[in-house]
């Protein structure tokens, strides 16, 4: 089978390997749609945290089942997965927290992911797709963190959240923050990303964050009592220390994007709104299912994001085309 390396920074080779063995406890796949995460991007550009080369990326997965143990699935079934692999034993799994375990391996991060033909995956990680479009599978792993994301900061109906980054992962924040009944203002200084979560979420305000005095919009639109639930989704650093200022007195200031520095705010000024600062990793199961039942009851429609499509067997050439703000790049997914 053919398999996509990102042998270091900036390459990308394809080369030849056996079938994953068959282990007990685990399916094998065939990978058929994939999804171009922000994480690999930056694996490529070399910025991404938790990351070590030679790796095969990718962990957003849409396959078919090739031979399983798993009692409830059976050959030709469509999954998606859960990529993160957790111990079981650690405090956080044992409060049903795997999504944060202490020895947590990522797949296409921290072990070898799904840009290749075939993969093995215990079978615990399996989440049955049937029905679902080979793109709407792929996208889960996205929304399903977005969806933890929203949870973690327990938003309410009249809320007002603002988001900064109109990525994948910040519109998806912004389509669940919208079925909580939240008023949802997106930042981005990507004015075609704001058109497109405009375009998929009408009620939703955008703003492009270098037109204007951007604090001046967020006490607008908040009526001066600035955001209840403040959401990072660009993982940039200067967006994410400058976004301190439109947190609510009593706020909850979630960070869902992920970067590699330390984060820097004025104590006094966060102590005296006893705000609240939250992280949000991966996603669980529930999220999975969740995600899955609000686009099998069309509630949401996770194509709509996705602007590119790319064969596996171009994806080496033209993956440094995916980094080019010319290309207008939202979310590519990779066809097998």
């Amino acid at each position: 089978m053919k398999a996509l390396i990102c042998s270091e920074p900036g390459y990308l080779i394809y080369d030849e390997f056996e079938l994953p063995e068959q282990k007990p406890g685990y399916t094998l796949l065939k990978v058929k749609c994939i999804g171009v995460c922000g994480t690999d991007i930056h694996a490529f550009e070399g910025t991404q945290p938790y990351f070590s080369y030679p790796r095969v990326l990718g962990h957003e997965i849409a396959g078919e089942i090739v031979e399983t143990s798993h009692n409830e699935f059976k050959k030709g079934d469509f999954v998606t997965i859960i990529p993160y692999f957790n111990c079981g034993e650690c405090q956080a799994c044992k409060s049903s927290k795997g999504n944060c375990c202490v020895s947590l391996e990522v797949f296409g991060v921290h072990t070898d992911g799904g840009m290749r033909e075939y993969i093995a995956v215990p079978n615990s990680c399996l989440i049955a797709a049937e029905g679902l479009k080979l793109s709407e599978m792929a996208m889960i792993e996205p929304y399903s963190i977005a969806k933890h994301g929203i949870k973690r900061a327990a938003l309410k109906n009249g809320e007002c959240a603002v988001i900064v980054g109109a990525g994948p992962i910040g519109i998806a924040a912004a389509t669940f923050a919208n079925l909580t009944g939240a008023k949802v203002l997106v930042l981005d200084v990507n004015k075609e990303r704001l058109d497109v979560c405009k375009s998929i979420l009408p009620t939703v305000e955008t703003w492009t964050a270098n037109e204007g005095d951007i604090l001046e919009k967020v006490s607008e639109f908040t009526a001066g009592i600035m955001a209840n639930v403040l959401i990072d989704a660009s993982g940039n650093l200067n967006a994410i220390n400058s976004s301190f200022k439109f947190l609510a007195h009593a706020g909850r200031y979630l960070l869902i994007g992920l970067q590699s520095g330390n984060i820097s705010f004025s104590h006094p000024e966060f102590h005296k709104r006893e705000a609240t600062l939250l992280s949000s990793r991966n996603a669980s199961k529930y999220d999975f299912e969740e995600v899955i039942a609000h686009i099998r009851n069309r509630e949401i429609d996770v194509n709509k994001i996705i602007t590119h499509r790319i064969p596996f067997l171009e994806l080496g050439d033209r993956f440094p085309e995916l980094l080019n703000l010319e290309n207008k790049v939202l979310k590519a997914v990779v066809e097998f």
